[in-house]
């Protein structure tokens, strides 16, 4: 009788072994790679080579390292991963950026947990969201020909129109591998081979265009879809990294449901979130729902019959509270202590903060209209309909000691800001004129968004029209109606300008015209 040989995942499942796959996975990203560099230039063609070149070597160094006898450097994974995490970063980032990413992602997502088969995150994906939490603001520059500005996803989030063919063909301010057209030219090969499954790219994609088509507040426009799909990695999430054999499920069904969280999550994160790099946190949470969908969806064998086989063994259904691991309820208990341990601290504190939160707001009026002693409500304020993410919060009338009417302050808070709300006052004086603006909430990027605070921004407000202002890039501000964007900062900076000018709106429609 011959001994079975129990090894560990992968397991040989087909003809086509792991060099082979990856080698086909490599060239479908070629396309994608090859736009890329010709859109963006030399600088993104050494995030390439960087990325891929320390991927391969850091699994060479980090298997001679572990005295391994199989050189997992020469299977092409580390290749794959390198490349997959070059195509997801700006083409202006730092060389160090893809250098650390990749060592991270083989020797610490990959490695120290056993090596291909063994990781329970994708690495090329774990080593982004690394970037982005080290590094937040080189991650998050995008500059092409000098010339920073936003990605076509944080200009959606801000409400602005893109232009979808240029996202399509991947000539837009995005990532190296943004192009969709190479991309699907890749990913559908892939799924033409079967060495990818339908059930995950597609229900992603499904998922994540039903989701914004619900609750993105345009309803199925096709060209609002459209843009959303095209940007944000979506299509590279879809296709080449929610699919990874080894952090997704094994069933069909197990897939499916996978690729369908994936991309609800996704579309929660686009539409009520405030990040546009955010897709890649819906895969890794999928990743780590893996193990528990693999747990409850098990694919049948043939000829199984569940009914027979327990009623021959004898075996008696365990009820649900014994089949659930203990594990799950040991978080599910810690999370409900935390949660009732976090709602009561906030029941309790919450008078309080909105007492520090009234006086902050009563500062910052005293500042945009100091003539005033002393300011009245104006009744029904917040209810003021904007048509945007700006509400006003709260309108007060300024007077000095004689009752007479200084000035006004207009309290907004706009959801268009890069890192989330930013809330502020607009000070008018009584003769229409901007007096100053003040932040009594800002968490932007340091360097960079924190810039609006500064007197280089700020004070650009100081003696305006109370008319629409307009926002201009590159100190071309030539009127006292233009103001001057922060370089590298435009999502923060048009976030500002559309909150002044809804206070604006605001004292025109409503003060000036009673």
């Amino acid at each position: 009788m011959n001994a079975i040989n129990i090894s560990s995942s992968p397991h040989v499942r087909d003809r086509w072994s792991t060099k082979f796959i990856m080698g086909i996975v490599f060239l479908s990203l070629m396309p994608a790679a090859i736009v890329g560099v010709m859109s963006y230039g030399t600088h993104a063609l050494l995030i390439i080579l960087c990325s891929v070149g320390t991927a391969v070597l850091s699994e060479f160094l980090f298997d001679k390292l572990c005295h391994k006898k199989k050189m997992n450097c020469l299977d092409g994974s580390a290749a794959v991963t390198g490349l997959l995490l070059a195509l997801s970063l700006s083409p202006s980032t730092p060389l160090y950026a893809p250098i650390l990413g990749a060592i991270f992602a083989i020797v610490v997502v990959k490695g120290c947990f056993g090596g291909l088969g063994k990781n329970f995150l994708n690495p090329a994906l774990a080593a982004r969201c690394f970037l982005l939490i080290s590094f937040s603001n080189p991650m998050t520059t995008f500059t092409v020909d000098s010339v920073s500005s936003a990605t076509p996803v944080a200009e959606l989030l801000a409400g602005k129109a893109v232009n979808i063919t240029s996202m399509f063909l991947g000539t837009s301010n995005a990532v190296i591998g943004s192009s969709i057209i190479a991309l699907l030219a890749g990913g559908l090969l892939l799924w033409a081979f079967d060495i990818i499954h339908g059930e995950i790219c597609f229900s992603v994609l499904g998922a994540f265009t039903i989701f914004v088509g619900l609750f993105g507040g345009q309803g199925f426009d096709p060209l609002f879809l459209a843009a959303n799909l095209c940007g944000g990695g979506v299509v590279m999430g879809a296709f080449f990294m929610a699919t990874d054999y080894v952090t997704s499920p094994v069933s069909r069904l197990g897939q499916f449901v996978y690729g369908t969280t994936i991309g609800v999550l996704g579309g929660l994160f686009r539409v009520f979130g405030s990040s546009a790099d955010s897709f890649s946190y819906s895969i890794l949470m999928g990743n780590l729902l893996t193990p528990l969908i693999d747990t409850y969806i098990v694919p049948k064998p043939f000829a199984y019959r569940k009914k027979a086989i327990a009623r021959m063994n004898g075996e008696v259904k365990k009820p649900l509270t014994k089949r659930i691991p203990k594990p799950v309820v040991v978080i599910c208990v810690i999370t409900l202590i935390a949660g009732l341990a976090l709602g009561g601290a906030y029941k309790m504190t919450e008078e309080t903060i909105k007492e520090q939160k009234k006086k902050a707001a009563w500062k910052s009026y005293q500042t945009v209209v100091p003539e005033a002693v002393s300011f009245a409500e104006i009744a029904d304020a917040s209810a003021y309909e904007t048509g945007s993410r700006v509400t006003i919060n709260e309108a007060v009338i300024g007077m000095d000691e004689s009752m007479n009417v200084v000035g006004y302050a207009i309290a907004v808070t706009t959801a268009e800001g890069y890192e989330g709300n930013i809330t502020l006052s607009v000070g008018i004086s009584a003769d229409g004129v901007i007096n100053s603006i003040s932040f009594t909430e800002l968490k932007e990027t340091p360097g960079k968004g924190m810039l609006a605070a500064e007197p280089a921004f700020k004070d650009q407000f100081n003696g305006a029209p109370a008319t629409t202002l307009k926002l201009v890039k590159g100190g071309n501000a030539a009127s006292e109606t233009e103001i001057d964007s922060i370089s590298g900062a435009t999502i923060t900076s048009t976030a500002v300008i559309n909150a002044v000018n809804t206070a604006i709106d605001f004292y025109n429609n409503v003060i000036k015209g009673e």
